[in-house]
């Protein structure tokens, strides 16, 4: 993936100045490191972190003590009268909330309900209530073409968001979505797991055929900020980014590994996939990243032009074109994983 950094040179181009900015979800990796990112980047008016944990937002007091701008909301997307208090006033909402973990998700159904789809559309109202400018929502590969329950959530998600721009009235407030996979070393997914496994050289593998999409942390923050910029209301972002073997993970870690097959887990995939053939008729393709627009839109050659016009620098990719980490045109090399595994681990020890 290409660089997407936005790097603020005055006021004229920050699109977040003197903004407030509310992040749901705040305390969690994604909103730590994006609000420390457009802390670093840009000015706002006010930042909000709304989130359960109060341990992890006691600690984030402690980290910006000196920041005036900082507001800290305990609150749970469940509800909907805390949502909408904690967005008076604000212009931009990132929301980042959800039950993301699958097992415990397909063991707690209702609550994985309660929060992903019921929580969206308190944001969605809360939002509307109060005349919020811009609503970005992040996303997940596991929404295109669901197998588990998590996946089918994240996609209603996705649905509730993108069409919440049909009934906004006369409101100047625009949604869109941003999807892209797991996160190299965050909680849960496979390298941190794998870094545990080196010591004793045996690595449990699903399916050696299995691939896997790669973005780091930063990648996706610089993402969402980029997306935050060029929105229109109604579009689903998916970054470019490259595919990785997890065979070629596995001999990244070790000269010579064992790798023992377990076999895929419920809900599993083989392949990881962002944009199914049945989203083709529906997506811009650009240098860096695609758009999927609403599958609302009945598009004929006209209006692709046209669309094509609106949004510069795109064309609309071949019909039943997918895009998956199998199929994928990027795919990193041994010695790529291991540069990256070099700076995840130190951002692992250090967590």
């Amino acid at each position: 993936m290409n660089s997407t950094k936005i790097k603020i040179m005055n006021k004229k181009n920050d699109n977040l100045y003197n903004k407030t900015i509310l992040v749901t979800g705040g305390t969690g990796s994604f909103g730590q490191r994006f609000i420390s990112e457009i802390l670093s980047l840009s000015s706002p008016k006010k930042i909000i972190v709304f989130s359960r944990d109060e341990l992890k937002q006691h600690n984030m007091q402690n980290r910006y003590k000196n920041n005036k701008i900082m507001r800290y909301f305990v609150g749970d997307v469940r509800d909907s009268e805390r949502l909408r208090d904690a967005m008076e006033g604000v212009d931009i909402v990132v929301h980042a909330a959800a039950l993301k973990q699958v097992p415990s998700i397909e063991y707690n159904p209702f609550e994985a309900i309660k929060t992903n789809i019921y929580g969206a559309k308190n944001v969605i109202d809360a939002a509307i209530k109060n005349k919020v400018s811009k609503v970005i929502a992040l996303s997940t590969d596991k929404a295109a073409a669901p197998i588990n329950l998590y996946g089918a959530t994240k996609l209603a998600s996705d649905k509730l968001f993108i069409s919440s721009n049909n009934f906004v009235g006369n409101k100047n407030i625009k949604f869109s979505v941003v999807r892209y996979g797991n996160v190299a070393g965050s909680r849960g997914s496979v390298i941190p797991f794998f870094l545990k496994c080196k010591s004793k050289g045996e690595f449990p593998v699903t399916d050696k055929r299995m691939t896997r999409f790669n973005i780091t942390l930063d990648e996706g923050v610089d993402f969402v900020l980029k997306c935050l910029k060029i929105m229109k209301g109604g579009e689903l972002f998916v970054p470019k980014i490259p595919s990785f073997k997890i065979t070629d993970l596995v001999k990244s870690m070790h000269n010579n590994p064992k790798i023992k097959i377990v076999g895929i887990r419920p809900g599993e995939k083989i392949h990881e996939e962002m944009i199914t053939s049945s989203d083709s008729l529906n997506t811009l393709e650009f240098k860096d990243f695609f758009i999927i627009l609403p599958s609302t839109l009945i598009l004929d050659s006209q209006k692709k032009k046209l669309l094509t016009k609106i949004y510069k620098g795109s064309r609309f990719v071949k019909d039943e074109f997918n895009y998956s980490s199998k199929t994928n045109s990027q795919f990193l090399k041994i010695a790529d994983l291991k540069k990256i595994l070099i700076k995840l681990k130190k951002e692992i020890d250090g967590q």
